[in-house]
Parts: structure tokens; sequence; C-alpha cells
């Protein structure tokens, strides 16, 4: 052992005569640099001079700090409110004046049902105004779960899950199955919950051109080429399509047949939000799955908030059982709010009860949009964004002013000149700061089956007459 030693170390003196003379210089640098770090203090400590007691005081009064939050003006639109009096039904009383409600959801008029409040009475006295806990700490009540069979019945699917806030149902859905590293293909018109949605998921988002088939296609052949070079890394990432039915920013219907080509071209999975088309589009109302003819099993999830057609609060997703069931395990909305009030649930019910026993209500509702479509056209300075048979339409103004403020007040002027004259209306809203793609400046107009033709044609005169007038 002590003969091997001693002839390793004779070969490290021959080697080290033998080296160039540059190696030896730059290893003996490097050698003092090691030493130099292990030795030396990471830091130094600033000379500091004790300040006196003025001083002291005279830079706490000097300094300033930054505000919580951006200055906004008192003008804003946000902070200056049109109060509502009463049912926003047919007839709202807004500013203490009533008037026709084309501003409100309620697609077809179910928020004023007689039928729909008994029950919703009924419930109240039965179990109280809330729950006081998620679904899996005492929040889970018996109108819950029948709410989640008859929503699963009435779309076909085998089974649903209701969340308490219709916003959160989608946001708390995408997150729920794609994390860091899936990828998602999403609508740049798509809404700011489902933005929310993919912001808390930290995928990689990739927004294709709204309703623009090519532009996703591309998307996906360019995603194709990359998981070629890498095989093993594209096993374990998953890839959705996320899309709307109806637009909620845009009035537009989603390209779904086209959608389901290119899931199984591409292997992708598609979630579909149908907040805006459950309860409007189909022969029976369940959406633009029943409306382009497209197998309900063809579409890994559907969500849509129970807040406009069903005039009640929250929301709900549909699907496959294994797919649900993983929401009542990952679904942050569902698993930290408190449940659904049973008296919400017992309406809805009661209002999924009102559409089955009726479905001629939804070919009256299209009618209607149809019409307000077609009586809203060629309106001074004024152009309708979306489909006919979209429930809330958008009125742009035809040539942008340049300024997204101006174009706000000359849009609220607009507004305001219908509310005088008895003419409930609403400008879109959004948050310019958050929105991915921040949708042009819009009045919102709502078709709802209680508005009579005379309605119709009295508000489009309404409306004409003030693009006339403020738009001159």
């Amino acid at each position: 052992m002590a003969a091997g030693q001693q002839w390793v170390l004779v070969e490290m003196v021959q080697a080290f005569y033998e080296a160039p003379a540059y190696h030896l210089i730059l290893e003996g640098i490097l050698i003092l640099w090691i030493i130099r770090l292990l030795f030396s203090k990471t830091y130094k400590l600033q000379e500091r001079s004790d300040l006196t007691e003025k001083e002291k005081e005279e830079l706490i009064e000097e300094w300033q700090p930054e505000p919580l939050v951006p200055l906004v003006s008192k003008d804003h639109p946000s902070l200056n409110y049109d109060v509502v009096t009463g049912p926003p039904s047919h007839r709202i009383i807004v500013n203490g004046k009533e008037c026709i409600n084309f501003a409100s959801f309620n697609f077809l008029g179910l928020l004023d049902s007689e039928r729909v409040k008994l029950k919703a009475l009924s419930s109240l006295k039965k179990y109280g105004v809330g729950t006081c806990g998620p679904r899996g700490f005492y929040g889970t009540f018996d109108v819950h779960l029948e709410l989640e069979e008859r929503l699963a019945k009435f779309m076909r699917t085998e089974e649903a899950i209701i969340y308490s806030y219709g916003f959160a149902t989608i946001a708390s859905a995408i997150p729920a199955y794609s994390k860091r590293g899936d990828i998602v293909f999403v609508d740049e018109a798509a809404c700011f919950s489902i933005q929310k949605g993919l912001q808390a998921s930290r995928s990689f988002v990739k927004y294709f051109k709204h309703n623009d088939m090519e532009d996703l296609e591309r998307l996906l052949k360019e995603q194709e080429i990359e998981d070629q070079k890498n095989p093993r890394k594209a096993k374990v990432i998953r890839r959705f399509i996320v899309v709307e039915g109806l637009y909620i920013n845009t009035a537009d219907l989603c390209p779904l047949p086209e959608l389901v080509k290119l899931k199984y071209k591409y292997k992708v999975r598609i979630f579909l939000e149908e907040s805006m088309s459950f309860g409007v589009l189909g022969e029976h109302g369940r959406g633009v799955t029943e409306h382009f003819g497209v197998n309900i099993d063809d579409i890994d999830l559907i969500s849509a908030n129970m807040e406009n057609a069903l005039a009640s609060i929250g929301g709900f997703c549909c699907g496959r059982s294994f797919v649900i069931d993983h929401q009542r395990l990952s679904g942050q909305g569902y698993c930290f709010s408190a449940s659904l009030p049973p008296m919400l649930a017992s309406a809805a019910i009661e209002a999924l009860n009102i559409m089955e026993e009726d479905p001629g209500v939804f070919r009256v509702l299209r009618d209607k949009c149809k019409h307000v479509h077609k009586a809203l056209q060629g309106t001074p300075g004024l152009k309708v964004a979306g489909e006919p048979l979209a429930p809330a339409l958008h009125l742009q103004l035809e040539n942008s002013t340049g300024s997204r403020t101006n174009d706000l007040k000359l849009l609220r002027a607009i507004v305001d000149y219908s509310l005088e004259r008895r003419i409930a209306l609403t400008l879109a809203r959004y948050l310019d700061k958050e929105e991915r793609f921040l949708p042009p400046p819009s009045i919102r107009v709502v078709v709802t089956v209680e508005q009579t033709q005379e309605e119709i044609e009295k508000a489009a005169q309404c409306i004409r007459e003030a693009a006339v007038k403020i738009l001159k």
C-alpha cells in the first residue's frame, strides 16, 4: 500500500514538471481565487453615520408612500352606477323610473316566475337562508344532489356538479385538470372567467384568432412537430382546447363541428363554456351541442352558469362521471366556498321543470333574437356585432374617435338617452388592465321572451334617435 502511494506521488511530481507554464499559472490563479472566496466576507458592512433626532424627523416628513391602489376618477362608470329597485324582470325600476328591461340576462323570463318564487320561498322556510359550509363540511343538502341529478339528466350526461358562484365554475374547472407544463389552446375572445382559470392553472397558453379554425390548426400542427422532437416529454403533456359555445364578448357562435374534427385529429380535449348558450340554443335548450347535432360525449367537459336562463345563482359542469368526480377533489370553488343556498337550488330545479314542460319557449326566444338583430340593423353610426340567434348583442361604433374613453362617453350618452325614455340598456363592462384581449366598447342589448314586438320596435327606434342626435 505504501509503495503504491509513493508511486502516485512520483507521478504527480513528474506531471508538475512536464506541464506547460501557462497551465500552472492558470491553476495557481484559480487556487488563490478559491482561497479568497473561502475567507472573504460575502458583503461589506456599509459605513453609517448616526442621524440626529431632528434629521430623522425631517426624513420621515419628506417620505411619501406609494399609493396602495392607482388613483381613480370620481367620474369612473363603476363608481356611478344606476340603482335598481325591485326585481330586474321584464319591467325594471332604474333610478326610480320604470323601464322595459333590455339589460338583464333573464332570457326565459323565469326571474319573476310565480312557480319559481313559491318553490324558493318553500325551501327558504325549510332550510334557512344559507349553508355556512362547503360541500365537504356539512354543506351538501338533498336539494344539491337533486339539482345535480336533474342537470345531468337534462344535458344527457353521466354526472353534473354545481358551484355556488357562476364566475368560479369554469375558473375552478380549468386548473382542476390543466397543470403546469400542460398546453391550452384558447380563443382570443374567451371571457374573463376563462382567463382567470388559465392563470390559476399556470399552464402554457396558446391563443388562436377568434373562431379561426385555420389558425388553431396551425398551432396544433406546430405543437405536433414539437412533440415529435421529444416523444418522452410529449407523453406526459396534456392538451386542451377551451372555447365558449356563444361568446359573451362578441355574441358569436363557435364552430363546434370543426372543433370536434380537430380534437380527434390532433388528440386534444375540449372544454366548452356554455353560459350564454345553455337554455337558449337547441330544440330543448341544451346548448350548442344540440344546436349543431354534435354528440355530447365528444365534449370532454361542459360548464355553464345558472345565472342567465335559469335565473338563479351559481354554475355547473357536466360530463362523464370520472371527469366530474375529479372536481369534487380538485375544484377550488367547490371545495372551499360555501355551497349554494338551498332556496336557489330549489329555484333552479323548478326552472328546469318549466324548461322541460315547455320546450317551445326556446323557439320563441330565438325568433325574438332574430327580430331584435334585424330591427337594430342600419342604426346610424352603430353596427350590430353578433349572431342573429344570440340573446345578448353588441352595438359598437362604426367609426371610433380614436380614444376608448371618448367612445365610452358617446355610448354612455346613448344609454342615458334611452333610459330617459324608459328603455333600460347597459354598457358592456370589462377590466381594462386585466383583459388579455380587450374588446371594443359596446352597448349590450339583451333579448328575453317577455319582450313584445311593439317593445322591440320602440327600443330600436329609441336607439336610432339617440344615435342620430349624439353621433351627428
